[in-house]
């Protein structure tokens, strides 16, 4: 009896045609090219202003994002089964405030896409890619996100039937701090709503930035100008709120102008599943868990971030817990232009750090404040188009 042996993949990979290249990389293919616009970044980070123990750190941003396809086949051995053919992309993105030029984020990194494998069993839907990407963040954090690509057709980021944003996996990309571990804030959520007494003052924009209350533009080097009353005709505090409030009236407006959508949809996250609240400013709601699709990987941070800490300490400075996203590939095509790429995307960072809760006593220990671990929304967006380098 004689059995035919399965091609190998060979040890020497040498670069193919562009064509091919684009080919294998499939639904991910239009990543490839430079990307540069405009978006919004909001973080929450601890801070010892007096008694504040919180800044809220907000920016509009400049971003560029170069992303190069990797010219060959990235084997991945088998022995519960053959080996498979990886193929991705390198990505390098930097951002910067786009008032003062100063720098805000960089981060090398790759997306990747990888075909159906039987061991472990790993199939996408039908039309559908496996996908995954690695980035790396100076603070001292790596991450593994995974999840699907999906063609679509018709108008993104805008409401679609129940979920409030159109062909993403994700019903909230809401601002408003919750108990580490716990479920989402719903879409629409505020802290001044949703917290007893207001909750934290940053979070409402009536509030003027101060001593008392930081924020940006408050005590920034060099100064900010004042935080505007609206961006592209959004309240700030929609903004603040949920930030994809941005990627939608750039939708909107284009919708407006007669522009029509095709596009992909990258949908990932660092874990399986992840548990929103269904209703605004209601914490002791009901509840409801996404499974994201083949999703999966993880965070690694340093020692000073989350590893190493006493028994018995405040826990950590700033752990980064979870991420997911959506990233939106858009050929736009306008009524009477030719069609253009834009790249639209919003990005949902859960940082877990404790926080001296109303700073009062802990109960039995007379001038020990009381220290609550909160998780804490790291929300970015950005609407970006390709451009000619």
């Amino acid at each position: 009896m004689t059995t035919t042996a399965k091609p190998r993949i060979p040890a020497t990979r040498l670069a193919a045609d562009n064509a091919t290249v684009l080919q294998q990389l499939g639904l991910l293919a239009d990543l490839a090219g430079t990307w540069a616009g405009a978006g919004f970044n909001l973080i929450a980070r601890p801070d010892f202003h007096d008694d504040a123990n919180l800044y809220l750190q907000l920016n509009q941003t400049h971003e560029t994002l170069t992303i190069e396809p990797i010219g060959s086949p990235i084997p991945n051995r088998g022995f519960g089964q053959d080996d498979i053919e990886l193929f991705g992309l390198s990505y390098l993105q930097k951002i910067s405030d786009i008032a003062t030029g100063g720098a805000l984020h960089f981060e090398p990194g790759l997306w990747v896409t990888q075909p159906p494998t039987s061991y472990p069993p790993e199939t996408a839907e039908p039309g559908e890619q496996l996908i995954f990407r690695m980035g790396s963040i100076p603070h001292g954090n790596a991450l593994l996100a995974e999840g699907t690509a999906t063609a679509f057709t018709g108008t993104p980021v805008l409401p679609a039937g129940k979920v409030p944003y159109a062909f993403s996996t994700f019903p909230s990309f809401n601002s408003t701090p919750f108990p580490a571990g716990g479920p989402v804030n719903a879409v629409g959520s505020s802290e001044l709503d949703s917290v007893a007494g207001g909750g934290f003052t940053q979070y409402t924009i009536s509030n003027p930035a101060s001593l008392a209350n930081p924020r940006t533009p408050f005590d920034t080097d060099p100064p900010e100008p004042p935080l505007p009353a609206d961006i592209n005709g959004v309240l700030m505090q929609a903004v603040v709120n949920d930030p994809v409030t941005l990627l939608q009236q750039e939708i909107r407006q284009q919708v407006a102008a007669g522009d029509t959508f095709t596009g992909v949809a990258l949908n990932i996250a660092t874990q399986q599943q992840v548990t929103f609240l269904n209703t605004p400013n209601d914490p002791k709601g009901t509840t409801s868990t996404v499974d994201v699709v083949d999703a999966g990987g993880g965070i690694e941070n340093i020692p000073f971030l989350d590893g190493g800490i006493p028994t018995g300490s405040q826990g950590p400075n700033a752990q980064t817990a979870l991420v997911y996203a959506t990233f939106w590939i858009e050929q736009v095509t306008p009524r009477n232009r030719p069609p253009f790429m834009q790249l639209q995307y919003a990005q949902f960072t859960v940082l877990d750090f404790p926080i001296f809760a109303a700073l009062h006593p802990a109960p039995g220990s007379p001038g020990t404040p009381a220290v609550v671990n909160l998780g804490w929304p790291h929300v970015s967006v950005a609407t970006l188009r390709k451009t000619f380098n």
